[in-house]
């Protein structure tokens, strides 16, 4: 995990200033080097609405382009604050259904000045994926967005 870490650190430092640009690249990299993330994306805080609006993701197309504050497990994650990790979709009652192919889901807030502005979004075709190590390195990529966002 440390080289996937050292190759994120490479996009986030690196002088393009297009936060859009670093992000994608984020997803593509998780996507191709991590077998079990099937879909990676970003949401971000809507301007002061309650809401979340889809930023760059590698992935299937999604109908939730916007999603309300409380709603799935990424609008949880946006009233809470705190890492949700879900090794079963499927027992989640407050779950938004992105594709009928994912059995797991790991949300992690982007905190800036303590205000959520947003939130990494990872879903799996695998059941209970997603390790101690993912989470910690999940937790830091976006301590490190929130420092250039």
């Amino acid at each position: 995990m440390s080289e996937i870490k050292k190759r994120l650190s490479v996009i986030l430092e690196s002088p393009t200033s297009d936060i859009n640009d670093k992000l994608q690249k984020i997803c593509q990299l998780l996507d191709q080097e991590i077998p079990y993330f099937n879909w990676t994306g970003f949401y971000f805080k809507n301007g002061a609405k309650d809401e979340l609006v889809l930023g760059p993701y590698v992935g299937a197309e999604t109908d939730h382009t916007i999603i309300p504050f409380g709603k799935g497990i990424c609008g949880q994650v946006a009233v809470s604050n705190e890492t949700f990790v879900v090794p079963d979709v499927h027992e989640q009652d407050n779950y938004l259904s992105c594709s009928i192919d994912t059995k797991a889901e790991i949300v992690v807030p982007i905190i800036k000045n303590g205000e959520n502005i947003g939130q990494i979004d990872i879903d799996s075709h695998t059941l209970d994926p997603f390790t101690e190590e993912d989470r910690e390195m999940l937790e830091w990529l976006c301590d490190e967005i929130a420092k250039i966002y």
